[in-house]
């Protein structure tokens, strides 16, 4: 079941950004290779909000600052529980899965590089994950993102059941 969310504004977040990974690619043209750069980033508050971006240019500053442009104008809202996530779900991109666990207080990221730049910038301090299939790390940040957009609050939980939120439980 995909669920859809509406992008949120930037202006009054305070965004760090992550850098997760700068690739050199090449075009074959008649007179040998033309060499350019691509550049994923990931830019959150720490307070539930995440976007995720990818640029490509000429030159390392220049696709670096396309790509956090580009994830500025994709942030989501993820629905948080204090410093986890409120339940377990799998997320997917292309052949790229990620699984998400919620985890007690203390036991902190257990990650790869991908996916942990996203849960870090989540804000996200507890936290079980494993990366299933393809290990493409851009593969892999947007099957996170979209196991991060599934996660249902529980107000979303017991409107979608008609029960009283006291009564999820029973």
């Amino acid at each position: 079941m995909k669920i859809i969310r509406k992008r949120i504004n930037p202006e009054g977040l305070e965004l760090a950004e992550k850098i997760v990974t700068i690739k050199r690619v090449a075009k074959v043209v008649k007179g040998g290779r033309r060499f350019s750069f691509s550049a994923l980033a990931v830019i959150g508050d720490g307070k539930g909000h995440v976007g995720v971006g990818f640029g490509k240019a000429n030159e390392v500053p220049d696709a670096i600052d396309k790509s956090k442009e580009n994830a500025k104008k994709n942030i989501y809202k993820i629905n948080l529980n204090k410093t986890t996530i409120p339940h377990a779900i799998i997320g997917k991109f292309k052949s790229a899965k990620v699984l998400l666990k919620p985890a007690t207080p203390g036991t902190g990221i257990i990650a790869g590089a991908s996916v942990r730049a996203v849960v870090e910038r989540v804000g996200i301090s507890d936290i079980l994950t494993k990366a299933q299939g393809s290990r493409n790390p851009i593969n892999l940040v947007k099957a996170t993102l979209d196991g991060l957009m599934q996660l249902r609050s529980l107000q979303e939980a017991a409107t979608s059941r008609e029960v009283q939120i006291n009564r999820l439980w029973e």
